[in-house]
């Protein structure tokens, strides 16, 4: 019997949302490079499709030094000329400026909180939310809590941080689960969170 697995509704049929999908999204980060990576790309898709930041996700880990934050706080005018020229990224000045001012806004938080880690998922005192939505149509863009982290981050000096980017954020690195209940990913991602 050919059974069709059952994904969200925003899964196209792209091998690179699939992959995404069924291995990445929701899952609970704690990885410091990791969840600053997540910050980074969420703000680079701002007004932009997320298949085209994943189709450019290696081109970025390689510009950026694989997201290492406390090399890229230390990016100079050079680092951004250079960041403008490749055709791999987003190059967008505003947005390459922003990765370097949110790396040295992380080390700062780091030095506070003594990782990222800590600091991002106190907003859900340490624990994934599990959301119960039925179709993608209920699904919000933006919560009480991501509105609540993009204030905080804004005021600590990140950019690109709205409350969508950030809510974005809550999902992609498992802060909350909004894989819809008939998705095949929703239990095993809740389960994760026990």
């Amino acid at each position: 019997m050919n059974r069709t697995i059952k994904r969200c509704q925003w899964c196209s049929s792209n091998p690179l949302d699939i992959a995404y999908h069924d291995e990445e999204w929701g899952v609970p980060v704690h990885d410091d490079r990791v969840l600053f990576e997540f910050l980074i790309l969420e703000g680079a898709q701002a007004g932009l499709s997320w298949q085209t930041i994943l189709k450019k996700r290696a081109n970025y880990r390689k510009a950026f030094d694989q997201f290492n934050f406390r090399k890229i706080a230390s990016y100079t005018d050079k680092d951004t000329d250079r960041l403008l020229n490749d055709a791999g990224i987003v190059r967008n000045r505003l947005k390459i400026q922003s990765a370097v001012k949110n790396a040295q806004a992380a080390l700062a938080v780091i030095e506070e909180f003594n990782s990222l880690d800590a600091f991002l998922w106190r907003y859900v005192d340490g624990e994934p939310v599990t959301n119960k939505w039925k179709t993608l149509a209920e699904i919000p863009a933006k919560t009480v809590l991501s509105d609540a982290m993009s204030k905080d981050l804004k005021k600590r000096g990140f950019n690109f941080v709205g409350s969508t980017i950030c809510y974005a954020f809550m999902q992609a690195v498992g802060m909350v689960n909004d894989h819809t209940t008939d998705c095949f990913r929703y239990k095993e991602i809740k389960a994760l969170a026990q």
